[in-house]
């Protein structure tokens, strides 16, 4: 049998990944660090993602087998990939929609909230972030620093205030995505292909929760995680968080 010819990706997308672990374990640290802070303190750790693909990072940590109870997801699905293409790709680039979104789910001083979005500077993404630092809150960002750093500053899916996500950030973490995304490339197509964006903020994802949870054990605290629904006994060792939670967490 002939090996498949994934033509890179995997020893790509790995790279990408091990990237990240190699020169952003200390930013990881941080967040984790801010996110144990949230646990300690009984509050949520609020997730939000700027539009289309990215949206399904924020899916990745709710209500997940082995991740933590307290995720608030920020969710509005006319942002994410449930929503028709074209009619979520205008709205993450329409001014002030983002900040109706903090607005809703009523962010207030103190509160932790975790962005997503590899390219960082739409409209959907900046103005959320600016409401969350109007209220006092805290932004760690998971944002490519190629995408914010490369695209002109008339790009016309920027907000129109110039600005990227890591500027709004108390913690940067950069997923180091290429502009394009898409990394493979076959003979005969002029069209990159094999995006490898999700693969990393999905790690990352997981990183930030492997990290937090050490740190809660090593405070002495026990970090909420959730067992898996549809392994026996998971509904009845979820109960508990289900009770606590559902008041607080809109998308339960």
């Amino acid at each position: 049998m002939n090996k498949l010819n994934d033509f890179g990706y995997v020893d790509k997308a790995i790279a990408n990944i091990r990237q990240v672990v190699d020169k952003q374990g200390e930013n990881i640290r941080k967040a984790a660090e801010l996110m144990a802070d949230a646990i300690a303190n009984d509050k949520l750790i609020n997730v939000y993602a700027g539009g289309g693909h990215t949206t399904l990072a924020m899916g990745e940590m709710f209500f997940r087998a082995g991740g933590l109870a307290n995720i608030n997801p920020l969710m509005e699905t006319a942002l994410s990939v449930f929503n028709q293409a074209l009619k979520y790709l205008e709205l993450e680039r329409t001014v002030n929609f983002g900040a109706s979104i903090i607005k809703y789910y009523d962010i207030k001083e103190g509160d932790l909230v975790l962005f997503f979005h590899n390219i960082g500077i739409n409209p959907a993404t900046i103005d959320a972030a600016e409401e969350v630092k109007k209220r006092g809150g805290k932004i760690i960002a998971v944002a490519s620093s190629y995408w914010q750093n490369e695209m002109p500053a008339d790009h016309f899916i920027r907000h129109p205030n110039g600005k990227n996500l890591f500027d709004y950030a108390d913690v940067c973490i950069d997923d180091y995505n290429p502009v394009g995304d898409a990394v493979v490339e076959i003979p005969g197509m002029s069209t990159p292909i094999a995006p490898v964006s999700n693969v990393v903020d999905f790690t990352i994802a997981h990183l930030l929760e492997i990290e937090c949870c050490r740190i809660c054990v090593e405070r002495g605290i026990t970090p909420p995680v959730w067992n898996s629904a549809n392994a026996p006994g998971g509904d009845e060792k979820n109960a508990a968080y289900l009770k606590k939670y559902k008041p607080l967490v809109k998308s339960l």
